[in-house]
């Protein structure tokens, strides 16, 4: 009996030593190649003021983004988004593409604060995509509490009334009508700018998400936005009336920046938007 226990220890022996000299080698996996912001500057910015940013976006493949889709409508080439954190600012541009995909713009911070740098890339065959980098300038810095919705904003004598639902819900379509008159108090005529007779532009207070939707004419490609399994397209057929799409990811608290050109000046009207 004790042969035959020794004997299938030894048995045992060998079984274990056999499976762990036979295990597999676990395969090193890479990280995920995505695009990225390369060469971008500044970060940092010594006081309020003109600024030249500059960067190129890299692709998956480590070379630079340089075929963006072009044509009518706002959905083309590159949308340059700068917001300060507390929502108090917002700058909009649409800077040209230029020799290997480097893309540089001048703005202006009038404020010293926190930035975020956001930029929504159009490339010619896939969807749109964003990308964003931080920025600080310079200075005392005390950040605006956001104020209560108020339907009716007045900027450069031009008033902008909102009406639409109460209630907002997260990845919902809704619509308001944006109805706009100049400081004589006429329709106001819109101009197109960037592709689009308005752009309504979202921010949610903390995170940052983002969104950003547009009113086109009746003869305008392109405008329709969309997210997940839903879309939304605005609309404008008269003078001074503006039917704002708004579709937004998540429940919270979003600032709409609705601009618009009239007469060569662009005009931003911020709304506070709560959302469940």
């Amino acid at each position: 009996m004790a042969r035959f226990r020794l004997a299938l220890l030894a048995c045992c022996a060998l079984l274990v030593a056999g499976c762990s000299s036979s295990q597999p080698s676990v395969p090193t996996i890479a990280p995920a190649r995505t695009y990225d912001l390369a060469g971008f500057r500044p970060l940092q910015v010594a006081k309020p003021g003109a600024v030249r940013l500059s960067f190129t976006i890299k692709q998956p493949s480590g070379e630079p983004l340089t075929a963006y889709k072009r044509g009518p409508g706002p959905h083309t080439g590159v949308h340059l988004i700068v917001v300060r954190r507390d929502l108090g600012v917002l700058i909009h541009r649409h800077p040209p593409i230029g020799p290997g995909g480097l893309i540089e713009e001048t703005i202006r911070f009038p404020s010293p604060g926190p930035y975020r740098v956001l930029v929504d890339a159009y490339p010619a065959n896939t969807r749109n995509f964003q990308l964003h980098r931080d920025i600080r300038v310079a200075g005392p810095y005390r950040p605006q509490r956001l104020p209560q919705f108020d339907p009716v904003v007045t900027r450069d004598g031009y008033r902008i009334a909102l009406a639409g639902p109460r209630t907002l819900h997260a990845i919902e379509p809704a619509f308001f009508v944006a109805t706009i008159t100049d400081p004589q108090r006429r329709p106001a005529q819109f101009t197109p700018w960037f592709g689009a007779l308005a752009h309504a532009i979202f921010f949610r207070s903390g995170s940052l998400d983002y969104f950003h939707t547009h009113v086109c004419g009746p003869a305008t490609p392109g405008c329709t936005s969309v997210f997940g399994g839903s879309k939304v397209t605005g609309s404008s057929t008269t003078p001074g009336k503006a039917r704002v799409g708004v579709l937004l990811p998540v429940a919270g608290t979003w600032r709409l920046f609705l601009q618009f050109q009239t007469n060569g000046r662009i005009i931003t009207a911020p709304f506070t938007l709560r959302v469940r």
